[in-house]
């Protein structure tokens, strides 16, 4: 334990913005068929460095079959909140969750290039302390890790809802299961929360069945995946509104609140409108009397295309649907970055004001029946995924995998795992930078990113920026 807080905690977003940049940045690899173990990537992101943009070390699990998806840190700047009692640990260890497995990793990164595994939390823990598997997203919150599952109890996960649980963030023990009340909420995806005005927000994919073995292209007609936000009294861990965006915005995923605790808003990326193949992004915010309202903010066409050139599972509509797959917000709360997958498009929004969202940026990579190149002249597996920003906002990072089957599906003649980066202009823009160009090890696909000292998608602050 520290006897100080850990320097990479920052109280504001806008003091985080100002501490050094990254050097490092922490990639999962996954090995889409099982065959090989899945491991976690260091890549150097120091543009002053000889290894920029190369592996530098890599760490393999000891098991096959995890399919590693999320991850996150033991702890980040939330640990300055008043209600913590756990304000001198360190960023020391990543959450490494297989999706596949329900196994969990804890990897000791204190020595980035010396990055280790600390524990190996087996899934019958998790099954026998939270009835819940598939574990997905980690949030370091004040008093404990957050873990947010996708599947319930029994062999296929759908024996009761899924749900999140807590870790010791010292011990990594589980402590169990968050939810005391979860009012109507049946399926799970991400969430996220404002600490200070006591609030949390879940959004939902699917259960296990509508997703391990690829789309359920049946049930996405019937819009059967999720569609719905939820939002809980965080402290009370109880389940205060939830509001349906409609059935036809079919798998509401990830959940990006402002960073700054002053503002009450936040959004939404769901994934596809079964009505027109349309992306889109919902805004939400808090009312005066405490309540929630969420609008649609954004919206992205798909693109027409011949069915010839499509796969399969798209042949029938001759369009390619953007697939809105991952979203993520600056530190100060100006740009919304949008991963459009299924078109190989990373969208740039200016959302100062958040109900008026306005493009202010746009890079085409990959894509279905486009397959743009890099300016490296290299090519791009699938479409832009998992993004990150830098904490001074000049840098956006992205991977391409999305998960293993649905890869398959929709990109059926590609394979490979890539991460690039994109210079942000200063007043907006975005352009790929040529240098910058990750290939990961052949037979593996990468998939989420950590930045050395945290990142967008990773802290959460306590208090406003001055």
């Amino acid at each position: 334990m520290n006897l100080r807080p850990d320097p990479t905690f920052h109280a504001t977003p806008k003091l985080a913005m100002e501490a050094p940049a990254e050097t490092l940045a922490f990639t999962l690899m996954l090995s889409p068929d099982g065959s090989e173990p899945d491991g976690l990537a260091v890549i150097d992101v120091d543009p002053k460095s000889k290894t920029y943009g190369q592996i530098v070390h890599k760490l393999m699990m000891p098991n096959k079959g995890d399919e590693f998806h999320h991850f996150g840190w033991n702890a980040c700047s939330s640990a300055l909140s008043p209600l913590t009692g756990h304000a001198f640990l360190e960023r020391r260890y990543l959450i490494i969750p297989g999706i596949r497995s329900s196994r969990i990793y804890v990897i000791d990164v204190k020595e980035p290039l010396k990055a280790k595994i600390h524990k190996i939390i087996e899934p019958e823990e998790v099954f026998a302390k939270t009835g819940y598997s598939r574990p997905h997203t980690i949030h370091c919150g004040p008093e404990g890790i957050y873990v947010s599952t996708l599947g319930g109890g029994g062999p296929d996960g759908t024996d009761g809802p899924p749900g999140i649980f807590i870790m010791d963030c010292e011990t990594f023990d589980i402590l169990g299961r968050y939810e005391m009340d979860r009012g109507e909420q049946d399926k799970h995806y991400d969430f996220w929360w404002n600490l200070p005005r006591d609030y949390m927000v879940s959004s939902e994919w699917g259960l296990p069945p509508q997703f391990e073995n690829g789309i359920v292209a049946e049930d996405l007609l019937s819009n059967k995946y999720g569609h719905k936000i939820h939002f809980w009294n965080l402290r009370e861990r109880r389940n205060v509104q939830t509001i349906d965006l409609g059935e036809n915005h079919q798998m509401a995923l990830e959940i990006r609140p402002a960073h700054d605790p002053a503002k009450d808003y936040g959004f939404c990326g769901v994934v596809v409108d079964t009505t027109n193949l349309q992306g889109c992004i919902f805004t939400w915010w808090q009312k005066d009397d405490g309540t929630f309202e969420a609008k649609k903010t954004i919206t992205i066409d798909p693109r027409p295309e011949k069915a010839e050139n499509l796969p399969p599972l798209l042949q029938g509509f001759e369009a390619v649907p953007p697939l809105v797959t991952d979203i993520d917000l600056s530190l100060d709360d100006r740009y919304l970055y949008v991963a459009c997958w299924g078109q190989g498009e990373m969208h740039q929004y200016d959302v100062s004001d958040p109900m008026n969202p306005k493009l202010t940026g746009k890079v085409e990579l990959g894509g279905i029946a486009r397959g743009a190149k890099h300016p490296n002249g290299k090519g791009f597996a699938y479409g832009p995924q998992m993004v990150e920003i830098s904490r001074d906002g000049k840098r956006v990072y992205w991977t391409n995998s999305l998960y293993s089957t649905w890869d398959d599906q929709f990109y059926p003649d590609d394979e490979g795992g890539q991460m690039v980066m994109a210079n942000v202009g200063e007043n907006g823009g975005l352009e790929l930078d040529k240098d910058f160009y990750v290939e990961f090890p052949k037979g593996y696909r990468s998939h989420q990113i950590r930045l050395e000292g945290g990142d967008c998608s990773t802290d959460s602050f306590c208090y406003p920026s001055v």
